[in-house]
This record gives structure tokens, sequence and C-alpha cells, in this order.
């Protein structure tokens, strides 16, 4: 036994170094080297707790990381689904509070992002900084604030991203021309007064972080910028853009699909308007765009993704490590083949149900086999899918999170209920 854990660390090490990233484990507290990690991980049990919504993604994890964890690793995955995220960062909670320290919790991986990782960031609930120790860790941009930053709060090896997505539109090509679609904001308010009635957007709320990430890049247009907005709540900055913003929207009202007096709640309304040719745009973060509900026969299969030239959001989703994980180096070796190419590549492409984006920079890739998955897969995008090259150069980090309460209430009550904008 003590054999194959050996065998199994020294290709595990040999494998990561063909892929151009370090072999030996600089930053991984309680582990010496990462062949330490694989071989105390032989024979563990992954408990692995992430929102169990979505029978697509809970598929995808039970075969693209279960079984090579168990066939490479010999480390047994538990997916332990959740209705919210927020469950597990209240069970860690409350296991510190009860003594359960050191290997004694019961979590030993969660799904997370933004305040759910601020939480126990905050309370030092989490195991770090290892993110930046796992070997295929090389291949993430970590200088990415998009990726160092998780809704403005620095990341600082705490967690390591799985997936991306980013904000972009819809459009029927059956029904308009490429080269008249908007690409800004600007541009966007020209359209929507030429062509009333044929656009709308969700409707910012909790719930509905889309439509809210619909405003916030119109701040960073209207304010000359999103540099500006990276970094803490800045009240000032806040109230000297939102007013114009404000009336942006406001002026809209009167050409928009029913004249701005209600909005799309949800996605799947919004996507329904535009199926239904009610409305000519819809939304989609995923970077194969409406090539699943191509698929599925919720959009024309002549629906194809756009985007505009700058400020359009994309922020990534992590795993972390709570502070006392029963198998922490279960965890680690998980997370690290989440960032192996091959399983990166899987996960863009449409057929395999997860259909997110890339956690880590695709160029960074130097061993053949892995380049041909990332090539692969980049392929069976499909046509539906934008131009990745124009999402990339629009790409840029979402803010602090108090932003997004702040946006939803003033929204609602300046643009949806037209109460007087503050002076």
């Amino acid at each position: 036994m003590q054999t194959m854990k050996r065998m199994a660390g020294v290709l595990a090490v040999a494998a990561a170094t063909a892929f151009g990233t370090h072999a030996v484990a600089d930053d991984l507290p309680g582990f010496g080297s990462w062949d330490e990690v694989v071989e105390q991980a032989h024979g563990q049990t992954v408990f692995w707790y992430m929102w169990g919504g979505s029978d697509n993604i809970n598929g995808f994890v039970d075969n693209f990381y279960g079984k090579p964890l168990m066939e490479e690793y010999g480390i047994t995955l538990e997916r332990v689904p959740l209705a919210d995220t927020v469950d597990a960062v209240n069970q860690v909670i409350s296991e510190q509070e009860a003594g359960a320290t050191g290997d004694k919790g019961t979590i030993d991986l969660i799904w997370i992002n933004g305040e759910n990782f601020f939480t126990l960031r905050q309370a030092d609930l989490l195991y770090g900084p290892w993110a930046e120790g796992v070997p295929n860790s090389a291949l993430v941009d970590w200088a990415n604030p998009a990726i160092n930053l998780d809704f403005g709060r620095p990341v600082e090896g705490y967690e390591s991203p799985w997936s991306s997505a980013q904000f972009h539109f819809v459009y029927d090509s059956a029904r308009l021309n490429e080269g008249d679609l908007p690409r800004s904001y600007a541009e966007l308010g020209d359209w929507i007064a030429a062509n009333p009635g044929r656009f709308s957007y969700i409707a910012p709320g909790p719930g509905a972080f889309v439509g809210t990430r619909f405003v916030k890049q119109l701040f960073f247009e209207v304010s000359g910028g999103h540099a500006q907005w990276v970094g803490p709540f800045n009240e000032e900055l806040y109230n000297k853009w939102a007013p114009e913003v404000w009336k942006m929207l406001i002026a809209w009202k009167p050409n928009l699909w029913r004249e701005g007096e209600t909005y799309p709640a949800s996605n799947a309304e919004l996507r329904d308007l535009f199926a239904n040719g009610e409305v000519e745009f819809d939304f989609t973060q995923s970077p194969s765009g409406p090539a699943s509900n191509i698929e599925s026969g919720l959009v024309p299969p002549t629906s194809r993704a756009f985007a505009f030239d700058a400020n359009l959001i994309g922020d990534f989703n992590y795993v972390a490590i709570p502070f006392n994980a029963p198998n922490k180096a279960a965890a680690l070796v998980t997370a690290n083949l989440i960032l192996r190419p091959d399983r990166q590549a899987a996960q863009v492409q449409p057929a395999n149900g997860f259909c997110c984006g890339w956690a880590i920079d695709v160029a960074r890739v130097s061993d053949a086999g892995q380049q041909a998955a990332v090539a692969e897969a980049m392929q069976n995008l499909g046509d539906a899918a934008a131009d990745p090259a124009r999402l990339a150069a629009a790409l840029v980090a979402d803010i602090a999170a108090e932003y997004q309460s702040r946006i939803e209430a003033d929204w609602q009550a300046h643009v949806l209920r037209g109460e007087p904008l503050p002076n």
C-alpha cells in the first residue's frame, strides 16, 4: 500500500511538471511537499459541500472529478448538496464555537465566493494560505484582479478558483445583423430610442444579481472607467455617479418593453421574452453563450452571443478549505485537479452540462496533450459563442458587495417607483 501511495505521488508530481507547474508545495501549511500531500490523501474521503440545485452540475462533479480522484489518487469524493452555501458557513462557525478544531470538523471543501468567503475569512475559519501552493496554480493568472479579488476583497491564498462567468448579451441573427449591434451603453441607449419596446433588462434585486450586474457596468461607463471602483466601498464615489445612472435609466423607460412599467424578474423571464420575439436581447454569463438553451429548445437556433467593447463584469467562483477540515490533503488534491487543463476544458463545453468559463490562463498550458484538450474545448463552444478575444478585452472585476445592495435599493426607489433623485 505504501508503495502504491509513493507511486501515486511520483506520478502526480511528474504530471504537474509536465504541465509546466512547480512540483514542490512551497506554501501548504502542515505539509513539506506536494508528494507528501498526495501520499497522505490516498485513502481519504473528501467531503465537498456545494450548492446542489443543478442536476447537470452535480453530474459533472461526480463524473469529471469523482472518477479521476478515485482512479488516480485513491480518494473518494463525497458530494454534500446544499440549498445555500451559507448553510456550510454556519456549520463551520458552529463547529468552531463547539471546540471542533484541528481536524475535527466535518467539511473538507466548500464551493464558495463573495460574502460567504468573506464571513469565514474575517472570522479566521479557513485553512491557508494554500491556493498558490498547489502545482496547477501556476496556470492561474493571480495578477488579474478578477481572480485575486473576490467581490473586491483580497483572496490572499485562502480560496482557489474553480470556474468563471462573464456578463454579455444574446441576439437572434435571423432578426438582427451583427454589424448593427450596440457595443457600449451609449450605443445601447441610441438603439433603444430607435427601436421602442424592443429592449428590457432584469430588475436588480436580491436573487437577480445579473440584473444588478447590468446596472453596475453602466456605472463604470458613465463614470469614465472601472479602476476607480476597485477596493472598499466608496460612499463619495457612489453618490457622485448614482444620480447620473438613474437619470440615464429613467430616460430609457418610455422606449422599453411595456414602457418600463414592469421588468423581467429573472433570467428565465428575460430569456422567454427574447425567445418569443418580444425583446431583441437576452443576457448570458456562459462562455458558450446560448448554446445550452439552444440545445434545450428554449431559444431559437439562430441565437448568438456578443460582447460590448469594455466594462463587462466577470467573476470567479472558488473552493475553500475550512480551518478544521478532517481531510485537508484530499481537499488540496481535489482543488489541484479542478485546475488541471483537461478538467477545465471539460467544464466549458455545453455537452458536459456545467458550462462555466475557465479558471486558468490557457496560454500558460505547455503540455501538448493538455493543449489539445484546450483546443478541442474552444472548437466545441460552437457558433453561438461570442468572440473570446472581444470578451477577454472587455473583462473587469466585480466590486465590493456593499455596492450591490445600494444599487438594488436605489434602483427600486428611483427607477422603478419614481421617487425623487437626491440633490
